[in-house]
C-alpha cells in the first residue's frame, strides 16, 4: 500500500475530488472519487466527501491499493535484431510497437515479442510488466533500445544511465529554422498542469538536458541530431516544442493536422552506445532512418531544389 500525504495550497476552496486529481498525477478525478468512497482519503486524519471543499490549509492523506499486474505473455512478433549476446538485446524498434504491457494495450508489444525471442531469458528487475526494459522510446518513435538478458546486465545498464555512460542519439525533423547550430535544451520537464497525459515544461519538474546540432537545413524545416543527456518522458518532443520547434507530425505537441505519409513523430533512435556489463569494452551501434523519414527529407529537399 502505498501512502501519498498532500497538503492543500491556497487557491481558495477546491473540491476534493478535483485536487487529488491535480496533485496526483497518477489518478483521474473518476480514479481519486473511488478511492474517497472507498475510504482510502483522510483529511486532516478524517473520512470525507468527494465534494468536500478545500479551504487550503488541510492535510490529505492518500493510501493507493498496489497494482496488480499480469505477466507479459510470449508472443511471435518479428524483430529487427541490431546486436545480441548472453547478456543484452538492443533491437530496430518500428513505429506504432508499444515497449510494454500497459492499459490499452495488454500484449503485442515489445516486451512479448522479446519474451518470444530470448525464451524467457530476460532480466526480472522491470517486473512481470517490463522484463528486461532498461529504457523506453515511445509508440511513435522508431530505432535502438537495449534490454537486459539477466538482472546482472540489468545493474550495470541502469547505472550507466545514471552515469551517462549509456549514450542516446536522436534524429528529427524539426518545424521552423534554428537560429544556432548547435545548442543544449536545460529545462525541467513533469505533467503538464492543463493536461495530464501530456508533459511540459515546468517549474519543480525533474531535471532534464537535450543537446542537439543542426544535420542540414530546408525551406520552414531543420533536420537536427538530438543527444540525450537525461532520459524523461517525451523529453525530446517537449524540449524542442518548448524553444518554438516542434517535432514535424508530432500531433500532440506541435501541429494537430497529421503529416500525409507520416505517421506519428518524425524522431528516430539513430545510435546506441554503452560499455559491455560484463567485459566493460565499448559497444556502439547505429541503425539507418526508416523509410519514411528517408521520403520527407526527400520531399524536403526536392522543394528547396525548387
Amino acid at each position: 500500500m502505498e501512502t501519498l500525504t498532500l497538503t492543500a495550497g491556497p487557491d481558495g476552496p477546491t473540491r476534493l475530488d478535483a485536487f487529488l486529481a491535480a496533485r496526483a498525477p497518477e489518478l483521474t478525478r473518476s480514479a481519486a472519487a473511488r478511492l474517497i468512497e472507498e475510504g482510502r482519503v483522510l483529511v486532516n486524519g478524517r473520512p470525507a466527501a468527494k465534494s468536500l471543499k478545500l479551504a487550503g490549509d488541510e492535510t490529505v492523506l492518500v493510501s493507493l491499493p498496489e497494482p496488480e499486474p499480469t505477466a507479459a505473455q510470449p508472443q511471435d512478433i518479428p524483430l529487427d535484431v541490431v546486436y545480441e549476446d548472453e547478456d543484452v538485446i538492443v533491437v530496430n524498434k518500428p513505429k506504432g510497437l508499444v515497449v510494454h504491457p500497459a492499459p490499452g494495450h495488454p500484449d503485442g508489444t515489445l516486451v512479448n515479442a522479446l519474451l518470444h525471442h530470448c525464451g524467457g531469458s530476460l532480466s526480472g528487475v522491470g517486473g512481470v510488466l517490463r522484463p528486461g526494459i532498461v529504457h523506453r522510446i515511445d509508440r511513435d518513435t522508431s530505432g535502438l533500445i537495449a534490454a537486459a538478458k539477466n538482472d546482472f546486465a540489468h545493474q550495470r545498464l541502469a547505472a550507466q544511465l545514471q552515469d551517462h555512460t549509456l549514450a542516446r542519439t536522436y534524429e528529427c525533423i524539426v518545424v521552423g529554422n534554428l537560429r544556432e547550430d548547435s545548442g543544449t535544451v536545460d529545462a525541467p520537464i513533469g505533467r503538464c498542469p492543463a493536461d495530464r497525459k501530456k508533459m511540459a515544461v515546468v517549474p519543480g519538474g525533474r531535471p532534464a538536458v537535450t543537446h542537439w546540432e543542426v544535420i542540414a537545413r530546408y525551406p520552414g524545416f531543420t533536420h537536427v541530431r538530438c543527444r540525450l543527456e537525461t532520459g524523461r518522458t517525451h523529453q525530446i518532443r517537449v524540449h524542442m516544442a518548448h524553444i518554438g520547434h516542434p517535432i514535424l507530425g508530432d500531433t500532440v505537441y506541435g501541429a494537430k493536422k497529421p503529416v500525409p505519409g507520416l505517421q506519428g513523430q518524425c524522431l528516430h533512435a539513430v545510435g546506441l552506445r554503452f560499455l559491455h556489463p560484463r567485459t566493460g569494452r565499448p559497444v556502439e551501434l547505429s541503425c539507418p532512418l526508416p523509410e519514411e523519414f528517408q521520403r520527407q527529407l526527400a520531399l524536403l529537399r526536392a522543394k528547396g531544389e525548387k
